[in-house]
C-alpha cells in the first residue's frame, strides 16, 4: 500500500510515521524547501492538554469587541470583502454558548489527552530530542476578576481530568522564581500540571529523519495544483514540477491552505486561517527567566522556555491570507516578555515571525474520512496543531489502514459540517 501525504508539518510529519510504522510506503510532499517551516516553525511551543478549549465560548463576542479597542490587543479583525470569512465568523459567534462549548470542548479534550498519552511512546521508540519539558503551564492573572473567572475552567478541567493547582501570588514564585522581580504585576495563577513544553519545528525535523530511515520519501518544492479524481476516487496529486504523484490513499494535511485544493473536489471545510505572531529571544540569565510555559491572561500571549532560548508567542488576527510581518506586528509579544520577564532574555536579539493557524469555527480538528474513500484529513487543529499531533496523527494512520482508532471519531469528521 502507497500513501501520499500532503503537508510536511508537524500533522503531516506524524501521520507519515504512525503509516510507516504499519509497513505502508509514504510518499510526503510539501511546497516548502523542508519540514515544519510554516505554521509548525516558530509557535508557541506549548503541549497544552489542559488548555484544550474551543475559542468560540460564552462571553467571547463581548470579550472580542473589548479586546479591539486594547493597545496591546489579542486580537484584530480586517473588516475584508471576503464571504468566506465572514461566514466563519458567524459560525464561530453561534458555536459561543454552553451547550455548543461544552460539545467542542469534550471533542478536543478526546484528541489531546489521546495526544498526551501516545506521544512518550514515540518519543521512546525513536530517542529524538527537541528541547521538550514537563513542568506545566501556569496561567497567570493580573487581577483578582481574572483569578475568580478561572473557577469555570477548573471545573471544566475537574470534568476532564486535567489536573491543575490554583496558586497564590508567592506559590506561583515558588513554581517560576524569576516572577519575584514582578511580584506586583500579578496575583496568582493557574497551573495545568500535565501540559508540556517543546519546539515543534526541532519536533518535526528530528522525526523527519526518522521516518526517511524507515523509508518515507520526502518531495519538497511541490506546489498541489490539484487532486485528480477520477471514477469517484482519488488518482492523484497534480503538482507543478513532479507531475501526478500517484498511491493507494492520500491524506491532505496542509493546515489552512486545505481547503484551496479541496473545494474544487466538492469538499468544502470552514477552515480558516488566523495569524499569530512570535519571536524567539536567547536567554541571558537562567535565574531571571522562565522555566516553563506561562499565560499572560490579559494579554493572551505564552512565554515558554525552549532549552537556551525563549518562545513568546500571540495574538489573533484575522486577516486572510497574510503572512506580511510588519514593523511593529511583534509590538504585543515584546511587551508581555519585557514587562514580565525584563532580565531573562535579550530582546535586541529577538526573532520575529507569523504564522497562520488553521482555525475551524468550533475549534475541533477536521480528522478521518471524506465522501472519496481513499482520501483522508488531518487538519483544521488552529493553535492546537503540537498539542494533537501525536494523537491526530496515529487516529489518522488506523483510519487510513481500516482499523478502528483507539478513540472514538464521532464528532471528529467533515460529517459534522454536512447538510
Amino acid at each position: 500500500m502507497k500513501v501520499v501525504i500532503m503537508g510536511a508539518g508537524v500533522i503531516g510529519v506524524t501521520t507519515a510515521y504512525y503509516l510507516a510504522k504499519q509497513g505502508v510506503k509514504v510518499v510526503v510532499i510539501d511546497r516548502q524547501t523542508g519540514p515544519g517551516l510554516e505554521t509548525s516553525y516558530a509557535n508557541a511551543g506549548q503541549l497544552s492538554y489542559g488548555m484544550s478549549s474551543p475559542w468560540a465560548a460564552p462571553g467571547i463576542p463581548l470579550k472580542a469587541v473589548k479586546w479591539m479597542f486594547m493597545k496591546r490587543r489579542p486580537l484584530f479583525i480586517m473588516p475584508l470583502l471576503s464571504p468566506t470569512m465572514w461566514k466563519w465568523c458567524l459560525q464561530m459567534l453561534r458555536n459561543c454558548n454552553a451547550e455548543s462549548y461544552a460539545i467542542n470542548k469534550g471533542r478536543m479534550v478526546r484528541v489531546s489527552s489521546y495526544s498526551r498519552d501516545v506521544m512518550p511512546d514515540l518519543i521512546a521508540d525513536t530517542g529524538i530530542e527537541y528541547d521538550g519539558r514537563q513542568m506545566g503551564t501556569l496561567q497567570l492573572f493580573r487581577t483578582a476578576k481574572q483569578m475568580k473567572a478561572s473557577k469555570a475552567d477548573q471545573a471544566v478541567l475537574a470534568e476532564y481530568g486535567s489536573p491543575y493547582e490554583v496558586l497564590g501570588r508567592d506559590a506561583c514564585i515558588e513554581v517560576e522564581p524569576a516572577l519575584a522581580e514582578v511580584r506586583g504585576k500579578f496575583v496568582g495563577g493557574l497551573r495545568l500540571t500535565s501540559d508540556r513544553t517543546g519546539d515543534c519545528r526541532m519536533f518535526t525535523i528530528a522525526l523527519t529523519d526518522k521516518c526517511i530511515e524507515m523509508g518515507v520519501e520526502f518531495q519538497y518544492g511541490q506546489t498541489i495544483k490539484a487532486i485528480a479524481v477520477e471514477n469517484g476516487k482519488i488518482s492523484g496529486v497534480d503538482t507543478e514540477i513532479a507531475g501526478r504523484i500517484s498511491g493507494d490513499a492520500y491524506v491532505c494535511a496542509m493546515g489552512s491552505y486545505a481547503v484551496n485544493v479541496l473545494n474544487p473536489i466538492g469538499i468544502r471545510l470552514p477552515v480558516y486561517p488566523v495569524k499569530g505572531y512570535s519571536v524567539t529571544l536567547p536567554v541571558t540569565n537562567d535565574a531571571f527567566a522562565p522555566q516553563s510555559t506561562i499565560m499572560d491572561e490579559t494579554h493572551k500571549v505564552a512565554i515558554t522556555r525552549l532549552g537556551d532560548r525563549i518562545r513568546v508567542a500571540g495574538q489573533a488576527e484575522i486577516v486572510g491570507y497574510s503572512n506580511r510581518l510588519g514593523p511593529h506586528a511583534t509590538d504585543t509579544v515584546r511587551h508581555v516578555i519585557g514587562d514580565l520577564f525584563p532580565k531573562g532574555g535579550d530582546l535586541s536579539r529577538a526573532e520575529g515571525w507569523t504564522g497562520l493557524r488553521p482555525m475551524t469555527p468550533d475549534g475541533t480538528p477536521v480528522l478521518g474520512p471524506t465522501r472519496y474513500e481513499n482520501l483522508f484529513l488531518n487538519t483544521g487543529h488552529g493553535t492546537l496543531g503540537w498539542t494533537m499531533a501525536c494523537g491526530s496523527g496515529r487516529a489518522v494512520a488506523d483510519v487510513v489502514m481500516g482499523k478502528p482508532p483507539e478513540i472514538s471519531m464521532e464528532g471528529l469528521t467533515a460529517a459534522r459540517y454536512a447538510r
